[in-house]
């Protein structure tokens, strides 16, 4: 690239506006858009936005923060010697994160590249974050490129990040350096960057369409005579029916629009009822949440002359969960249920450990009724909340705390608990500056909210969960250890679905029968193959999978929901089929068979009535194949 050329080409822009060929379109473009903002090549620096509003953009911007932490953590290390930096913007182009080289850090903040720069095009002019933004496609600057002098020391490239779902541009990322460290690849590199952040956007929001999906299957049966639309964040249609599609377009022809519930693309979830009460007239929305978070809803287009409230709340109110309804009889589960119990009536602070999926809510829940009175159940997700909310969302805040909070203040989790349990999840998610203040609330029992004075006395019960190695993570000074031995005066692990043998198949039982009752189906039944390959699989996912594998099975109307047939192999999802297979291969899938048959069997004590239902055969089946074993 003639970068001398460029420079000359640059001084003849802006001292005769004499527009170059030796200067790339895109560039050339952006130099003409600057000018039409009335950007002058002297600017010094980009405006920085006030510590309330930066506060502000960033909790609208918690999901995309949280999304781009690994990329950011990653970039610490990998840039922490290349004399550059990664950046990460919001859509109107204010810096919200950055990592990388501390020279390239400090350097930045000459320029106000830093945490609050507005780096649009309309503020600094032609830039690399700024020109995707504008442009919607990744773009690298360097030197001379720049429109303003005093960034032009620098060379910087950038990619959009793009909504997973709908595709607008929600942020971007940026490789920044000196001008001595430019590299063509580092457009590559942000643009690998902006797209692992997506990917990480699009699982977490497949995540929260399932969990639309199981509450509207939990509720299928209140709605059997009325048509149902489910729906995630900003309208994203996830579940209808061609009568309710077609039913929506006779009462509103401009509801959807490219399958997407386009009246409520850009309204916030408080007013998604009245939004739909307006445009569909019959109709009302229940709201989905996830830890305290609007995550999605379901549409129902009520019959003619049958009102409806317009709006019915799906909260999650605190359910009190006896030890019993813990399902398994393994002889692991057993013990870890006595040992769970006796922990429950000590009253100390208990540390759950187990991978995900493995139950530990369920534990947690049963904890918070072994102990009477048991008081609210208060669940906090700290991994679920960028490191900025975690504080208000634990502690509350007072009134005027930042821009944007409530004029009356906020309880937190840990008021909201007293009297009862507070479960805090992911707890070696919980950032190092944090840790401190909770072990001050916890030795002294009492709260201070963000920007408030007043402390409030609390007495509450705590459980903590966790799938990372707390030890471990004591010894790398990624968790104090004064919290930790706060945190875990007892400690229980709860084994993965691995360990737990025929529990799998009462597993099964429980999971099918719940599913195919909110749908108003038959219960699931499984044909041997499918029943052993299901017993074979390693679950890596745990209990939360298995849940997840049945409600898929029941909600896509697999042929074990018909009364006279089987859940066969083909219609298991794919990784079970492919490592069930492989196993098959290995071990023989008659044994496999085998094994599932006679560790129910054992399990019903000899049952065999029991061990067919629970198998999901006919009795004549089990005795056929009893008597082939028999051989």
């Amino acid at each position: 690239m003639p970068y001398r050329e460029i420079a000359r080409a640059w001084e003849a822009f802006h001292q005769d506006g004499i527009a170059s060929s030796v200067v790339r379109p895109a560039v050339l473009a952006s130099w003409q858009r600057s000018r039409q903002h009335a950007i002058t090549a002297s600017r010094s620096e980009a405006p920085l936005v006030s510590e309330a509003e930066l506060h502000r953009r960033r909790q609208q911007n918690t999901r995309l923060i949280a999304a781009a932490r690994p990329a950011m953590d990653e970039a610490r290390h990998l840039l922490s010697d290349a004399r550059s930096m990664l950046i990460l913007t919001d859509t109107e182009g204010t810096i919200l994160e950055t990592e990388g080289d501390a020279r390239a850090v400090d350097t930045g903040q000459e320029v106000k590249l830093q945490r609050g720069g507005l780096w649009c095009e309309a503020q600094i002019g032609t830039n690399a974050i700024g020109t995707a933004l504008a442009c919607g496609r990744p773009v690298q600057i360097h030197a001379a490129e720049h429109f303003c002098a005093s960034v032009q020391r620098w060379t910087c490239a950038a990619a959009p990040v793009r909504h997973p779902g709908h595709g607008a541009v929600i942020g971007a990322v940026d490789v920044s350096g000196s001008t001595d460290t430019f590299n063509p690849q580092n457009l590559a590199h942000a643009v690998a960057l902006a797209q692992q952040i997506e990917a990480v956007l699009g699982r977490r929001m497949e995540m929260e369409h399932e969990q639309v999906l199981r509450h509207f299957l939990s509720k299928r049966s209140l709605w059997l005579s009325e048509e149902i639309l489910a729906f995630g964040r900003s309208g994203a249609l996830i579940y209808s029916t061609d009568r309710a599609l077609k039913e929506v377009i006779r009462r509103n022809a401009h509801f959807i629009a490219d399958g997407r519930l386009a009246a409520l693309n850009d309204v916030a979830p408080a007013a998604w009822a009245e939004r739909v009460a307006a445009l569909l007239p019959g109709a009302s929305v229940e709201i989905v949440r996830e830890d305290g978070e609007e995550i999605g809803g379901v549409v129902v287009l009520h019959a003619p002359r049958k009102p409806r409230p317009v709006m019915r709340e799906a909260t999650r109110e605190p359910e009190v969960l006896p030890f019993e309804t813990i399902i398994g009889d393994s002889p692991v589960m057993r013990e870890v249920r006595e040992k769970a119990r006796r922990m429950a009536e000590s009253g100390l602070p208990i540390l759950l450990e187990g991978e995900t999926g493995v139950g530990k809510e369920v534990f947690a829940r049963a904890i918070h009724g072994g102990r009477a009175p048991c008081g609210p159940f208060v669940p906090l997700n700290c991994g679920g909340l960028p490191r900025d909310l975690i504080a208000s969302e634990l502690f509350g805040y007072e009134k005027g705390a930042f821009t944007g909070a409530d004029t009356a203040g906020k309880q937190g989790k840990v008021e909201a608990a007293d009297g009862g349990l507070l479960c805090l999840d992911e707890i070696g998610e919980m950032p190092l500056e944090l840790q401190s203040y909770l072990l001050r609330v916890l030795e002294d029992g009492v709260v201070y909210r963000v920007g408030g004075h007043t402390g409030r006395r609390v007495n509450l019960r705590l459980v903590s969960m966790t799938n990372r190695d707390l030890s471990g993570e004591v010894a790398a000074g990624r968790f104090r250890k004064d919290l930790f031995y706060r945190i875990a005066a007892l400690r229980l692990r709860i084994p993965p679905l691995r360990e737990r043998g025929a529990d799998v198949a009462l597993l099964l039982d429980h999971f099918g029968r719940s599913a195919s009752a909110r749908a108003g189906l038959p219960p699931p039944r499984f044909s041997p193959a499918a029943h052993a390959a299901l017993m074979a699989y390693g679950w890596p996912g745990n209990v939360r999978e298995l849940r997840n594998v049945v409600d898929m099975l029941v909600a896509m109307g697999g042929t074990g929901c018909d009364a006279d047939a089987l859940i066969d192999i083909a219609d298991l999802p794919q990784e079970i089929r492919e490592e069930t297979t492989g196993t098959a291969r290995a071990t023989d899938l008659k044994a496999v068979e085998e094994a599932a048959i006679r560790a129910a069997v054992d399990a019903c004590g000899g049952n065999l009535s029991r061990a067919a239902r629970r198998l999901g055969i006919a009795r004549s089946t089990l005795y056929m194949r009893l008597s082939a074993l028999e051989r």
